[in-house]
C-alpha cells in the first residue's frame, strides 16, 4: 500500500468533496496517509480528520509562513496538541525565504523552539525548507536535530545539501514536482538519495504531478511520482511503493511492519 506522508486535506480546496474522496482513496490503494497541519487552526482539523479516519494521521506544527501567529500561550496549546494518539510528528516547520512573509528572525526563534518541542515530545519532524538552506541546516545543527529526526518536505536543493541532510539521518520528500520537466536537480537528487532514505508524498491540494499539473492534487496521484523515481532508479513502481511504505511506518511508526487496525 502506498504511504501518503504529506497532504493537506483540511484545506479549503477540499471542502466540497472531502468526505468522498478520503474513503476512496483507500481503493486507490492508499494505505496511510499523514495529514499535516500548517497554522494553529489547522491543527485542529488535521486531528478531527485523523480521528475520523483510521488510515489518517496528523502533524502538528506551525508553517513558517505562519509563525508570526505564535506566542507562549498558543505555544503550550500546540504541545497538548503534540500528546494526541494520533499526531506522529511536529509539521510542517522551518523557513521559508521565498515569500518572507514573516520577519526571518521570529521564524528561526520558533523553527528552534519546535525542534526542542519534537525532543521533548519524542517526535519526529516534517521541514520545510525553501530558499534557507544553509539556516536550515545552521538551526538544526545548533538544536542537535531531533533525536527521532523526520523528512524535510518537498526537497528542492543541490545532491551537495542533500548529503548533509542525509548525513544528519533525514528523509527526503518526493512528490509531483520530480514529474516536471524543468526538474533536472531534483532527479538528480532522486538518483544520488538511496532508496531507504525517500518518502512519498503530495502536499495536497498541491503540485499534482504530470498529467495533472496545474490541477488539485490528491494522494490518488501518487502512483506517477512512484514510477517516475522508479525510472530514475532503474526499478518498478512496485519496488518504490514497498520501500516508501516501510521507510515512513519506520519514521512515523517506530515500526516498518506497522499494520492499522
Amino acid at each position: 500500500m502506498i504511504f501518503e506522508s504529506h497532504a493537506h486535506y483540511d484545506d479549503e480546496a477540499f471542502d466540497t468533496d472531502r468526505d468522498e474522496l478520503l474513503p476512496r482513496l483507500r481503493q486507490q490503494g492508499i494505505g496511510y496517509v499523514m495529514n499535516i497541519s500548517s497554522d494553529i487552526s489547522s491543527v485542529s482539523a488535521c486531528i478531527a480528520l485523523a480521528e475520523k479516519y483510521p488510515f489518517v494521521y496528523a502533524a502538528a506544527g506551525i508553517h513558517p509562513d505562519d509563525t508570526g501567529e505564535l506566542n507562549e500561550d498558543n505555544f503550550e496549546w500546540l504541545k497538548k496538541q503534540c500528546g494526541h494518539k494520533k499526531v506522529l510528528a511536529v509539521g510542517e516547520i522551518g523557513l521559508d525565504y521565498y515569500w518572507d512573509n514573516v520577519e526571518r528572525e521570529v521564524q528561526k526563534k520558533w523553527f528552534a523552539r519546535q525542534l526542542a518541542l519534537a525532543n521533548e515530545m519524542s517526535l519526529p519532524v516534517v521541514i520545510h525548507s525553501r530558499d534557507a538552506a544553509k539556516d536550515t541546516l545552521d538551526i538544526m545543527k545548533a538544536e542537535k536535530a531531533v533525536e527521532k529526526r523526520g523528512v524535510i518536505h518537498c526537497f528542492s536543493y543541490t545532491k551537495e545539501s542533500a548529503r548533509e541532510f542525509l548525513a544528519m539521518g533525514y528523509l527526503i520528500g518526493v512528490g509531483g514536482v520530480v514529474t516536471f520537466q524543468n526538474a533536472k536537480k531534483l532527479r538528480e537528487c532522486v538518483a544520488y538519495v538511496p532508496m531507504d532514505r525517500i518518502l512519498l508524498e503530495t502536499d495536497s491540494p498541491y503540485l499534482a504531478p504530470v498529467p495533472y499539473r496545474g490541477k488539485r492534487n490528491c494522494s490518488g496521484y501518487l502512483p506517477y511520482v512512484a514510477e517516475k523515481i522508479a525510472e530514475i532508479k532503474g526499478i518498478s513502481g512496485e519496488e518504490v511503493i514497498e520501500v516508501t511504505e516501510k521507510n515512513a511506518k519506520r519514521l512515523f511508526m517506530g515500526n516498518e511492519d506497522f499494520e492499522a487496525k
